[in-house]
């Protein structure tokens, strides 16, 4: 009987949470073109400016991605929000307007350190005609952090109201005209001059400017959206909101830019055995980055369903919602695992000419590396589902610090000592990877799982 009694209720989560994802999901797949198509693009220059765009891309993710963290914060606190009223519009907004301003003042910041990229990779030993040729691609690329900062709010905003098809629009209708601003910029297209690769970086700042443009005015016209008035009087201070966002974005902000720092160091000992291998790590990362994008999806979800029980007080649809994303993660995993082992060759071919000098090599390179990619698919997925999950639960502390010892000590000792010491170049930095991501999903995974005795949860208000 108990069974009959609460499978609907896991049938209803599992629409929701699917009615949710899918938007999110391929949002974030149509994001990820975005940066598919300027590999693509950069690679038809040739492999240093492919190779100066993926060390001036891994800095500007270094800085960036910690403040994705910051600004990711707002979807929970907004979806809590939700939970406890469902129809509160001063609590959403108070929290929006703040991320704008979070925006503004971290991205002022970024812009200030990434102006001297050149300088930087120099100083970390990279060749000076790649640093360079990267710098000039980061003065031109840094400008679209602010839009881009700013199209996630709103695209928070938007799933919280558990309307996401709207940033699939505007995501879908961004890969085009990113693909048109890098052609006409980057070539000489449609009689410009051809600006190569310093086009790319503006064709970024265009696609980004666009997709803010675009998604503002759906706030604007919409008539769910516009009685928020999310841009009205924004100027206005709220200084306590504003420092709760920022007391629960910094450690989500770590704990991302701690991820990503396992990647930025792997660019950068990938880039002491070469161009070629730069180059081959570049598109086994973007293979890679493609798949993850569905937990991605699924762990936004989760953040939003987990949030609105917690602001409701229901202890059984924080757990619905939890492994709902956990399983359907899982599955999709273990799906991709095996495409990647089994179609690593047509992968990699479909990011590089057969008619490049250097094929074969980094050819070589990639498909090693999508080997290794393979095996760690299904750690990957539960280590970002279940962050996602115990950020709905309002709980970034530990998450940042399992992040810090998994990425840290496993990720980056590991592998450093593997590609060196043992003599294993970049197959051991890919193995190294693959461990630390390992040890951060069993970590977050068991904290998942110990949630009621560790007093994550909120009063139970006597919900299933």
């Amino acid at each position: 009987m108990i069974g009959v009694r609460f499978a609907p209720l896991w049938r209803a989560e599992f629409r929701a949470t699917q009615r949710l994802a899918l938007p999110l999901i391929l949002t974030n797949l149509s994001l990820t073109l975005i940066g598919a198509t300027d590999v693509v693009m950069i690679g038809w220059l040739g492999a240093n400016e492919l190779a100066a765009a993926s060390l001036g891309s891994s800095l500007i993710m270094t800085t960036v991605i910690f403040c994705m963290g910051l600004i990711t914060a707002t979807a929970p606190m907004m979806a809590s929000e939700r939970g406890r009223k469902a129809h509160s519009v001063r609590d959403l907004r108070r929290t929006f307007r703040q991320g704008l301003w979070v925006s503004v003042v971290i991205s002022s910041l970024v812009w200030l350190v990434l102006w001297q990229t050149a300088p930087i990779l120099r100083m970390l030993g990279q060749n000076e005609d790649l640093a360079s040729l990267a710098g000039t691609y980061v003065r031109a690329c840094m400008w679209s952090i602010l839009p881009y900062l700013w199209v996630l709010l709103i695209r928070n905003f938007l799933s919280v109201m558990e309307r996401p098809g709207w940033s699939l629009v505007v995501g879908i209708a961004g890969v085009f005209v990113n693909a048109g601003c890098n052609y006409a910029l980057m070539f000489g297209g449609f009689g410009l001059p051809a600006m190569g690769l310093v086009g790319a970086g503006i064709g970024s700042v265009l696609a980004n400017l666009f997709m803010l443009l675009a998604m503002m005015a759906i706030l604007r016209m919409h008539p769910r959206f516009r009685r928020y008035s999310l841009f009205g009087r924004w100027w206005r201070s709220d200084w306590a909101r504003f420092r709760t966002l920022w007391k629960f974005g910094v450690p989500i902000g770590v704990a991302m830019a701690l991820e990503d720092a396992i990647f930025i160091v792997a660019v950068m000992m990938m880039g002491w055995f070469g161009p070629n291998t730069l180059a081959a790590h570049a598109i086994a990362l973007q293979i890679g980055s493609i798949a993850f994008m569905v937990p991605l999806g699924l762990a936004q979800a989760a953040t939003v369903r987990i949030g609105i029980g917690f602001g409701r007080q229901d202890h059984g649809l924080i757990r619905r919602a939890g492994w709902t994303a956990f399983f359907l993660t899982i599955a999709f995993m273990v799906g991709m695992a095996l495409l990647i082992a089994t179609q690593r060759d047509l992968l990699v071919s479909l990011f590089m000419s057969a008619e490049h000098p250097a094929h074969s090599e980094i050819a070589e390179l990639a498909v090693s590396f999508l080997g290794i990619a393979a095996l760690i698919q299904i750690a990957d997925g539960v280590q970002v589902v279940c962050t996602g999950m115990l950020r709905g639960l309002h709980d970034t502390r530990w998450p940042m610090i399992f992040a810090f010892s998994g990425y840290s000590v496993w990720g980056i000792g590991f592998g450093a000592w593997l590609a060196f010491a043992r003599g294993w170049e970049g197959l051991g930095i890919w193995v190294g990877l693959g461990s630390g991501i390992s040890v951060v999903a069993l970590l977050v995974l068991g904290r998942w799982l110990l949630r009621y005795r560790l007093g994550l949860l909120p009063a139970s208000s006597g919900h299933n």
